[in-house]
């Protein structure tokens, strides 16, 4: 008879994993802590934006050489929902992609060209994205001085879905006609993508996979950095799972929601990130 896991993590990447100034995993503890907890046998699942080439590089290759389990219960849902993996020998089955999501490629051409011809100095092209289109913020360019050109690049990247005829929303802003593509700016980046696209999506995807390798838990906690975050929580609360939502960036203002909504007290990002899993660690080990 198999044993219901303790607990399930669906963890949002940029903020709480991995720094949002360094990009990377800045915090050793969030290594040895997840690591920890997967071998413990709770369900850890990677809910984000990001590419699979970036979960790989910068998440699931720390965790392997932690000490992960071949037996863990690992997955990358990445670029939200349109792609997903699992990330030990032993679930993965190579890289799976949502090809019915993936944004034009002549209008994809159109806005590789124009970030390179206006935007370079900020920002860079995510080459590793399968379905949606990303720019980042480069990290030797002050914060103020991306967002400033974000909004232009933004603007202008919804000038070329109306002029291709596609319908699009950036924040308030809406074209006419079907809505079919959004244009989301986060602290980083600008993501672009299907509107069938998002943190729910990811929620859904991951339950699917954990179905084909076991048991589901009934506690959950989600893990984010933004409002967008929030969603995997809802699917989950809607789904009728026991979850709270932890908010590592509360400093956006905490909506009301049907289930509790943690914060680490000052602490955000990754500190906020390192916490949690710490608090696990010390009530599961």
């Amino acid at each position: 008879m198999n044993t219901l896991p303790p607990l399930g993590l669906l963890l949002d990447v940029d903020g709480p994993i991995a720094s949002p100034v360094t990009r990377t995993i800045a915090i050793p503890s969030i290594v040895s802590n997840l690591v920890v907890l997967a071998n413990l046998g709770v369900p850890v699942i990677f809910n984000t934006g990001r590419s699979d080439a970036f979960i790989r590089d910068v998440v699931v290759k720390p965790l392997l050489a932690a000490g992960l389990s071949p037996d863990a219960r690992v997955y990358g849902v990445c670029e939200k929902g349109a792609v997903w993996f699992g990330a030990t020998m032993k679930n993965f089955s190579g890289v799976n992609v949502d090809e019915s999501v993936a944004i034009a490629p002549e209008i994809v051409a159109e806005l590789r060209a124009m970030l390179e011809s206006l935007f370079t100095k900020t920002m860079f092209w995510d080459f590793t994205k399968r379905a949606m289109v990303s720019v980042e913020q480069r990290t030797d360019v002050a914060s103020a001085d991306y967002l400033a050109d974000q909004k232009h690049f933004d603007d202008d990247a919804f000038a070329i879905f109306e002029k291709h005829g596609v319908g699009v929303v950036l924040g308030d802003r809406r074209s006419t006609g079907e809505i079919t593509v959004r244009i989301d700016p986060t602290i980083i980046s600008t993501d672009i993508e299907s509107v069938t696209l998002g943190k729910d999506l990811g929620a859904e995807r991951a339950l699917e996979l954990l179905q084909d390798s076991g048991d589901l838990p009934r506690l959950w906690r989600t893990v984010g950095d933004s409002r967008s975050d929030y969603a995997m929580a809802d699917y989950l609360h809607s789904q009728g799972y026991d979850v709270a939502h932890v908010d590592v960036r509360p400093a956006d203002g905490i909506p009301v929601t049907p289930y509790r909504v943690i914060t680490e007290g000052n602490l955000i990002h990754d500190e906020a990130g390192a916490a949690f899993l710490a608090h696990w660690v010390r009530e599961l080990g």
